[in-house]
């Protein structure tokens, strides 16, 4: 199996050549409700070499990139879980692509985590309640993970990162009562953009949210500084793409609009 697949067609970045620090089996330290990827294989915030950085950087080099917008940090789960994700991240800037990492925002508490993803361009964390119980509601994480850490770890990641942070909140039934709080805490952290999704791909345990109770969520938005992009998922159109092997992309990306 390859660590890299796709490209992968993003609505919100463009055509995504992923790159999967996990592989095999779903490794992450939550188990969110919408998840296009299923139940949670492993369940787990142990933080180990999962994959050797030397075969992400072969597999980067035999990838066709120029079909590729961005080489994004994702897969099968959590990819900060990869200690050596410092290390992925700048072998592949050198191959000219904005560095993407998509993260769940589980290890940003922790000073390691925080500076390997400082070499990376975007990042996108994850928020998607205003408080415990929604949390753990929404995102059933692993035991002992509580909402304060994920809050305290943006927040910090947010003081020491140079690139462009993206806030990337889920909305479903379960927390969509708790817009104006996730508003006011996406201010306090002041992302350069938040992204307002809902779970349009399948398979996901809870149902997409209408245009229309989407829309009135971003009006619940619209009161943050002009400082900080608000992006709605319905806005967006997602790109054609040329994955390199269809079963590899399909098998990262199940519900991604793919030839």
């Amino acid at each position: 199996m390859k660590t890299v697949y796709g490209p992968v067609p993003s609505a919100r970045f463009g055509r995504s050549l992923g790159v999967d620090p996990n592989c095999l089996r779903k490794r992450c330290s939550f188990g969110c409700l919408y998840c296009q990827l299923g139940p949670t294989t492993v369940k787990t915030l142990e933080r180990k070499v999962y994959v050797d950085p030397q075969m992400v950087r072969r597999d980067l080099e035999s990838a066709k990139k120029d079909n590729a917008d961005v080489i994004t940090f994702s897969g099968t789960g959590e990819p900060t879980l990869n200690s050596k994700i410092g290390e992925m991240i700048i072998s592949a800037k050198k191959f000219g692509l904005p560095i993407v990492v998509l993260t769940n925002s589980s290890t940003l508490s922790d000073p390691a985590v925080r500076a390997a993803l400082c070499n990376a361009d975007i990042v996108a964390a994850k928020l998607d309640a205003s408080n415990e119980e929604v949390f753990q509601k929404v995102s059933r994480p692993i035991e002992g993970l509580e909402f304060g850490q994920i809050v305290d770890g943006i927040m910090e990641f947010r003081k020491e990162f140079k690139g462009k942070l993206v806030l990337q909140m889920m909305f479903i039934a379960e927390n969509k009562g708790c817009t104006g709080e996730m508003a006011r805490l996406a201010e306090r952290i002041g992302p350069d953009e938040v992204q307002l999704d809902t779970p349009l791909r399948k398979p996901s345990e809870s149902p997409p949210l209408s245009r229309e109770e989407m829309e009135a969520i971003r009006k619940e938005f619209g009161a943050l500084p002009a400082s900080i992009s608000i992006i709605s998922i319905y806005d967006l159109k997602e790109p054609d793409v040329d994955p390199i092997n269809l079963d590899e992309t399909r098998m990262r990306r199940p519900g991604n609009r793919i030839p």
